[in-house]
């Protein structure tokens, strides 16, 4: 099918991408919602222009809709709708285990007549982190509410297990900690990240990194 993937630029849109491309699916779009001024992304807070650097490393398109989080599903419908009339037949979600996340889905999908596809659900957290370093995919840490030091850090085996020694999900999942992808096999270039300004907002770090391609 003709589908687009939920973007955040993070390690789980990137391995739910692969699943998809590898289950035969044709990935056009990378959808991303951004702020409203246009400058960051609305999960993570990675600056837009970077996140639009990331899609062109991989080759595929990326659409960023600015909104606000009250507009979010309003706004997601409209530009689903917009893709559907481009020949969309689905969406591409990295969630896994998170039930409410998985019937949001679900339901804003079959309200505009698309289907979501969530390669991920139901695999166990250790096994997504194995295939993720297994496939070369490399994951750098960019926002955390755990750990300050976090930050910058490259995900492996090791760093897994000091993140859940802390108490977090494994992966993250309820929001502890979040990632920004640099390579992997959906990947045409790799990128550069060049260290930027470490911020505190709302009890969570964030590490307001720039990027070059490679």
């Amino acid at each position: 099918m003709k589908v687009f993937s939920s973007w955040s630029g993070g390690k789980e849109c990137a391995l739910a991408t692969y699943k998809a491309i590898s289950q035969g699916h044709e990935v056009l779009y990378l959808l991303n919602f951004i702020s409203e001024d246009g400058e960051r992304s609305r999960s993570h807070g990675t600056k837009a222009s970077v996140l639009a650097l990331q899609a062109e490393a991989i080759g595929i398109p990326l659409i960023q809709v600015k909104t606000s989080w009250e507009n979010y599903e309003g706004n997601f419908k409209k530009v689903a709708k917009e893709l559907q009339d481009k020949g969309i037949e689905g969406g591409v979600f990295g969630d896994m285990d998170l039930e409410e996340h998985r019937e949001w889905v679900e339901r804003v999908c079959s309200e505009v007549g698309i289907k979501a596809f969530l390669p991920l659900w139901g695999i166990r957290a250790a096994d997504l982190i194995e295939e993720l370093l297994k496939l070369k995919f490399k994951a750098i840490i960019v926002a955390t509410r755990l750990e300050k030091g976090l930050l910058g850090k490259v995900l492996d085996k090791a760093l897994v297990r000091q993140i859940s020694k802390l108490g977090s999900h494994p992966c993250g999942e309820n929001g502890e900690y979040h990632t920004f992808v640099t390579e992997g096999p959906i990947f045409r270039k790799a990128l550069k990240v060049t260290r930027g300004e470490r911020k505190r907002k709302d009890n969570v770090w964030f590490w307001d990194i720039s990027a070059e391609l490679q």
